[in-house]
């Protein structure tokens, strides 16, 4: 789950190439354009390079990250990403870009060969940078809240629905852990997942666990869907996108 956007302790990240251009704000500023606080403590808050950290238990911007747009497509407007320059028409009241991630490409093709689609490529680019596990263990997370895999799949949904986990109990959580090195099993799952609770309900309980399940058409709810949603849209706008390098982004906050 997002999980997607929480601080990751000892994530690492593949280099990338070029940048999303930003606004810094001004050093006063307690909080940044989208309301949330600037990090304390930078980048060193954000491992996975995302923009977004994780301190005083609730999400923040590193200053002059990506997270940190200064405005640019805060209203739904346009913002530009990494990719040639061009432009981009962002979900309604949420930022967006591009950027360039190096040897993001041969990953794509890696999860599309393990039985993935551009929905679950979509999935994966939202959560993370690089599209790997490569994030704190459980995602700083315990019990059914723990997620594994590229696509942060939590363990309540894994054991209700992935035959692989049926039947295991909230403390056998640490099981899940086996997705993060079998990407045609971490699809699987996925998969599944999506076919016992139905895609629009499994968007929920992926982005808000049980609370997600009881009540799955909250604002931020729907913000999380329509992100991978446009995400998913750029990937099929050029089939180029599908095997290089071009990372598209939706800032979407942790929770």
């Amino acid at each position: 789950m997002i999980k997607r956007l929480a601080a990751l302790a000892g994530a690492a990240a593949l280099a990338l190439v070029g940048t999303v251009t930003v606004t810094a704000p001004a050093a006063h500023a307690a909080n940044a354009p989208n309301g949330y606080p600037y990090c304390a403590n930078g980048s060193a808050s954000d491992p996975d390079g995302d923009g977004w950290g994780w301190e005083n238990n609730q999400s923040c911007v590193v200053r002059g990250g990506k997270a940190d747009t200064g405005g640019s497509g805060g209203s739904g407007g346009s913002s530009s990403g990494g990719s040639g320059g061009s432009t981009l028409t962002c979900p309604s009241g949420m930022s967006c870009g591009s950027y360039t991630v190096s040897g993001l490409g041969s990953r794509k093709q890696q999860v599309r060969n393990a039985g993935g689609n551009v929905l679950d490529l979509a999935v994966a680019m939202l959560e993370t940078d690089t599209m790997t596990s490569n994030y704190a263990y459980g995602d700083n997370k315990s019990g059914d809240a723990a997620n594994f895999g590229i696509f942060k799949q939590n363990w309540m949904m894994l054991r209700a629905a992935c035959s692989r986990f049926q039947g295991q109990s909230a403390s056998q959580w640490n099981n899940g852990a086996a997705l993060n090195s079998d990407l045609s099993s971490d699809v699987s799952c996925l998969h599944q997942s999506q076919n016992h609770y139905g895609t629009n309900t499994w968007f929920a309980g992926h982005r808000n666990g049980s609370s997600g399940l009881n009540n799955p058409n909250t604002t931020d709810i729907n913000n999380y869907r329509n992100a991978v949603y446009w995400i998913r849209d750029q990937l099929n706008s050029n089939s180029a996108n599908l095997s290089n390098d071009t990372r598209y982004w939706v800032n979407v906050p942790a929770i």
